[in-house]
């Protein structure tokens, strides 16, 4: 190496990685917009999550009819439960089609068609003694069991006696078929 070559090499400038101002800047108004965005976010992360984080109560009874009262032909009875959904609770109006089977044991049937839902109806003049779905025509037995169009029997209310009373559980397979 030359003399001169040498003199420029000592001469020059050391380049450091250094981070500009520019960089800096950046860098730090990053971090505070992130910091500022997770505030924001995860309160309502919480809020959403949460309910499914909470246990769940089990099914309550609730009390519908005196036993007496039911006979064998299936008749619609009309309750409330009381429901939370998260932090809304209701009141809605449940109905339920409670009748004594073959072998005297009380049972309840849920009226929602298992084809697609709509409220059906017990022995109407489309078909005497069997439940009828008016949306599509679908038919249960007495028991639920399905009959024409529908998939599936009738859900099944679980059902308990106390003291001359009917109680209904939550809803559940038909047992009876």
């Amino acid at each position: 190496m030359d003399h001169n070559e040498q003199q420029e090499t000592a001469h020059k400038p050391i380049k450091r990685n250094e981070m500009t101002r520019r960089q800096f800047l950046s860098y730090t108004l990053g971090g505070a917009t992130a910091f500022m965005g997770m505030g924001a976010v995860l309160p309502m992360l919480r809020f959403a999550v949460d309910p499914l984080l909470q246990k769940k109560q089990s099914g309550d009874f609730i009390k519908v009819i005196e036993e007496s009262k039911v006979t064998s032909d299936p008749q619609q009875v009309d309750f409330q439960v009381h429901q939370v959904d998260g932090w809304y609770e209701s009141d809605p109006k449940m109905e339920a089609y409670i009748a004594k089977g073959s072998d005297g044991q009380v049972f309840a049937l849920s009226p929602i068609c298992k084809h697609l839902g709509c409220t059906i109806s017990w022995s109407g003049a489309e078909a005497p003694d069997l439940y009828h779905c008016p949306c599509h025509g679908a038919q249960y037995s007495k028991d639920g069991k399905n009959l024409k169009v529908a998939p599936k029997p009738l859900d099944e209310y679980q059902v308990k006696i106390e003291n001359g009373w009917v109680y209904l559980g939550p809803l559940q397979a038909n047992t009876r078929v």
